[in-house]
């Protein structure tokens, strides 16, 4: 593999412009196609006539990589062995597998934390019996917007502990599908495992 040097100049297909054009290596703070975050100075391909960035250099990935890595930072929490049960059961109930226990979740979290499904009653939950018991499970949790979602929850709920809030928001799911037996949600929860099966 040849390493480039910031200076070095090669010959690249350049996407604005669709031309093979001259590109020079240069450091930039280069976003993400998706808008959902930055990869700051790293040394790209930039187009000598439109000046954008029209090539990634293999020796850039890791710095590239590590960046989606901190994005998608696993959230861990240890919840009571019956609240695995309440989501393994719900998922029955949704007809996904317990593979869907992350989408679940996700879904919840970023739901509560836009308002979409209202947050009131879940500190109320916490003080139910199905709230208490010793955490001897993990729930791990992987996605771009899982961090920023929690802490806009914390804030919207007053729930300080992450490991609370969770728990809060399994309690919600089993109220809404297991208990309540909420028809649109579990209609719109049962589209959302139909597409991601």
């Amino acid at each position: 593999m040849k390493i480039l040097k910031v200076g070095d100049i090669q010959k690249a297909a350049c996407n604005s412009c669709e031309s093979f054009t001259n590109v020079t290596f240069k450091l930039r703070d280069v976003p993400f196609s998706d808008a959902s975050g930055i990869v700051k100075n790293v040394l790209v391909g930039v187009c000598d006539q439109c000046d954008s960035v029209a090539v990634l250099p293999h020796q850039s990935t890791p710095a590239v990589k590590k960046e989606l890595e901190v994005q998608r930072k696993a959230l861990e929490s240890r919840v009571p062995a019956h609240m695995i049960d309440i989501l393994n059961l719900v998922c029955v109930e949704l007809s996904g597998g317990t593979e869907f226990i992350p989408s679940l979740m996700k879904h919840y979290i970023h739901s509560l934390s836009n308002n979409d499904i209202s947050s009131q009653g879940i500190s109320e939950l916490l003080n139910s019996d199905l709230a208490k018991g010793k955490a001897q499970k993990r729930l791990s949790l992987k996605g771009r917007f899982v961090a920023d979602d929690l802490n806009h929850l914390k804030e919207i709920t007053n729930i300080k502990s992450t490991t609370d809030l969770i728990k809060g928001i399994v309690l919600r799911i089993n109220d809404d599908v297991l208990v309540k037996k909420k028809k649109r949600t579990i209609e719109k929860l049962k589209m959302i495992s139909a597409a991601i099966a």
